[in-house]
This record gives C-alpha cells, sequence and structure tokens, in this order.
C-alpha cells in the first residue's frame, strides 16, 4: 500500500483540466477533464495521482484526508490582472460615473490614476503593506490562490520601488503565489502632464534599470491608450523593458482601437489586458503571436460601459482567453474572481466551461505558470477548492455570495468555510 500526506476523496464533479501545460485555444476551452467520484493523492503539496475513489482509496494509507462530500473540486482560480497595492479608495468617482461623468473625464480632471499617487507616495510602506495585506487576504475565501499584482501608484522611482518592495513581501507572508509587475507606465504624473518626452526618459534611462536591477519585479506593463501611452511612445518604453530583461504585458485597447493588440503582438508580450476595443487585427495578431488575451470585464461593468471585449470572436479565432478581476481602486473594486465569470458568460457569451478554463489554465498560463498550476494532474501544485454546488454550471448561475467551501494551497488547507 502506497502512502500519502493527503487524499482529497468522494469528489462529486472532479474538474481536473488535465493535459494542459499551456494555453487553451478553441474547442479545446470546453474541455474540462471531469472526473465523478474521484480522488485527489497529494504529497509535499503536488499532485501525486488522481483517479476514481474505487481506485485511488484501496491503494493508499494516508496521515489525513478531506471529504469533498461528493461537491464540486476544481484548480484554484488564478487572478493575472490586479492592482491591489494603494492606500486610498476611490468612491466618490464611482459616485461621479452614476452621474454621468466618464472615466476619461474623470483621469483628464485629475481623478484616476493621478488621484492615487500622491496618496501612495505619502504613505508609510508598513501602512501600504498591512492595507495590501487586508485586501489580498479577502481574495482567499473567493477562491484565489495565485494573483498577478501591479505597481504603477507611484510613477517615481523611490515609490514604484516601495510597492514592488510590498508586493514581494507580500508573496513572502501571504499563502499565495503573487507575481510582481512593475508599472510605471500606468500614467504620467502631474509634474510630467506638460512633458511627456521628460517622463518617458524618466521611464527608460532611469526607473526600468533601476527596478530591473532590483530584480523585484517579473513582469513590464504599460497602459497603452489614446488619452495615456500611444503607440509610438509604448513601443520605445516595452522595447527599453524588453532590452532589460522584463516579460511584457498590456493594457491595449481598452477604451478605442489604437492598435495595441497589434502592438502587444509585435513586442511578443505575454499578455494583452483589457481588449475591449479590439479590432479585428488586433485579434488577429494576436492569435499569429499567441499573445494570451487576458479580459476584464468587472472592469466594463464597474465604469457602466457596454463595450465588453470580444471574447467570442477572439475564441473563434483560436485565440487563447484569460479572465481576471483587475482589482484596483477606482474602476474595479472587485476581489472575487467567481463574479468575473459570471459577467463573462452572461455579457461576453463565454460558456461555462470556457469561463473556468480562462480563470484556471489560460490564466496560469497568462503568468507562463501552466506547468505548475492551473490544473489538477500528477506533478503539478495541489491548489484546489471545493465548491459547494451540485454541477460546475451552478457557478455563474448563482452569484453575489460564495460558493467557495474550502480552499488548499500546495496542499494546505488555507481556508473553509
Amino acid at each position: 500500500m502506497k502512502k500519502a500526506d493527503l487524499i482529497i476523496r468522494n469528489c462529486g464533479e472532479l474538474l481536473t483540466l488535465r493535459g494542459a501545460n499551456q494555453a487553451r485555444t478553441g474547442a479545446e476551452m470546453n474541455e474540462l477533464g471531469i472526473i465523478k467520484n474521484a480522488s485527489i493523492v497529494i504529497n509535499a503539496g503536488i499532485i501525486t495521482d488522481i483517479g476514481k475513489d474505487k481506485d485511488i482509496i484501496p491503494a493508499y494509507h494516508c496521515d489525513r484526508s478531506i471529504d469533498a462530500e461528493s461537491r464540486i473540486v476544481m484548480p484554484g482560480f488564478v487572478d493575472p490582472h490586479t492592482h491591489p497595492v494603494f492606500y486610498a479608495t476611490r468612491e466618490n468617482e464611482f459616485e461621479m460615473r452614476i452621474a454621468g461623468k466618464s472615466y476619461v473625464e474623470i483621469s483628464l480632471s485629475g481623478g484616476g490614476i493621478r488621484s492615487s499617487i500622491n496618496s501612495v507616495r505619502e504613505a508609510d510602506e508598513e501602512e501600504l503593506y498591512q492595507l495590501s495585506r487586508q485586501r489580498i487576504t479577502k481574495m482567499i475565501p473567493c477562491g484565489t490562490t495565485t494573483l498577478e499584482a501591479k505597481s504603477g501608484y507611484g510613477l517615481s522611482t523611490a515609490s514604484e520601488l516601495k510597492m514592488l518592495r510590498v508586493i514581494n513581501r507580500l508573496q513572502e507572508d501571504l499563502p499565495l503565489d503573487i507575481i510582481p509587475t512593475f508599472m510605471g507606465a500606468h500614467e504620467f504624473p502631474l509634474e510630467y502632464k506638460a512633458d511627456h518626452e521628460g517622463y518617458i526618459d524618466l521611464l527608460i534611462n532611469e526607473m526600468i534599470p533601476q527596478v530591473a536591477q532590483s530584480n523585484l519585479a517579473e513582469y513590464f506593463d504599460i497602459f497603452t491608450e489614446e488619452h495615456v501611452f500611444n503607440i509610438e511612445q509604448s513601443r520605445r518604453v516595452l522595447q527599453a523593458a524588453k532590452d532589460n530583461g522584463f516579460k511584457l504585458r498590456m493594457h491595449a485597447d481598452e477604451i478605442k482601437p489604437i492598435g495595441g493588440a497589434e502592438l502587444a503582438a509585435e513586442m511578443q508580450a505575454v499578455s494583452a489586458d483589457h481588449l475591449g476595443a479590439c479590432s479585428d487585427a488586433g485579434i488577429k495578431a494576436m492569435q499569429q503571436k499567441g499573445v494570451i488575451a487576458t479580459l476584464l470585464p468587472g472592469t466594463i461593468f464597474s465604469l457602466g460601459m457596454k463595450s465588453y471585449a470580444r471574447a467570442r470572436d477572439m475564441i473563434d479565432a483560436g485565440v487563447a482567453v484569460a479572465l481576471a478581476t483587475d482589482y484596483n481602486p477606482g474602476s474595479c473594486n472587485c476581489d472575487s474572481m467567481q463574479f468575473i465569470i459570471t459577467l463573462a458568460c452572461l455579457q461576453m457569451k463565454m460558456t461555462v466551461a470556457e469561463a473556468i478554463c480562462a480563470s484556471t489554465i489560460n490564466a496560469a498560463a497568462a503568468l507562463q505558470k501552466a506547468d505548475k498550476i492551473g490544473s489538477l494532474e500528477k506533478g503539478k501544485q495541489a491548489d484546489i477548492i471545493i465548491l459547494d454546488m451540485p454541477s460546475y454550471k451552478f457557478l455563474p448561475y448563482h452569484f453575489g455570495s460564495n460558493n467557495v467551501s474550502m480552499v488548499i494551497k500546495k496542499g494546505i488547507t488555507i481556508w473553509t468555510a
């Protein structure tokens, strides 16, 4: 009889998403690899066996077991686009949007990203850490086991490094995998409002090299949009980041189709995000270069807009689609991937299976971690959630409350209802 540290047994529907160490496209996104009446064997935080209860249980002696009670068991959610490190919330802007102001109007009048900069610059690093820790901790009961976290509310060398130190400390202290992204190109700070070239020079010649030298970030991200960094500016900054060893991500074509998706393909970015106004040419370019489209329907919902990304066209064209919360203080203060899945199904016409795939294995691929997380199969981390539902199709159907009853990270229970 073989030994196991932990067996999760009596899984009603076990969604393995097996056979995927890379992003899925097209019809593959509907293949959840479901095993009914199943068990998972875990040793040292890694899945070592998986199969039917009748085959697994008699073959193992284990120190500990969890009875899933015929519930739904699946990979933990991977959230590949968040901005959780900030000081002040911006609920006043939410009220402004209700009154009819647009996101761009608020931004150009001094709100938006710029309104978060002063408070982050002035904040004590410990206080910034404690606030961010509270926010990320609230994601765990919602089923998130891995997330990407961006800087971008400091927009000075010292403040961006401060934010990245906070992100790295959060990675060390919290029971989640947190992937750090440097986003010094999130906006032009107020002191460079009339001198965009001056800020780009600062980015290229000081900020990017210093952050690269600090080894505090894995990715570089930029907000490519008509009112922020245009295509040519973005190309220059992205090339500098690439030259300094960063892997690339992009906020692209969120509001207007200015060619952000095409630039993401040209620069071989891992992921192009938002894409609410992505063109046919942008979709084709992403498919040809293997850029993952990370879609953020919660942002469109929160902004009160109707320009949801064209998920159906992207999937039908063979683009790998991922989903993320875009958790941030301004345009989407949402920490629940479950709600994002509901929006993806209702507003972007994704199937339930596609939305689950986009929130697990494809989201893991958007962070280049699909060889370790995002599916449940031998050799991968035991990042698992148990949901109190009769079927996986219940997930987007029952919204507004939490369907998760247990969260397991690397074989350790980190939250239970």
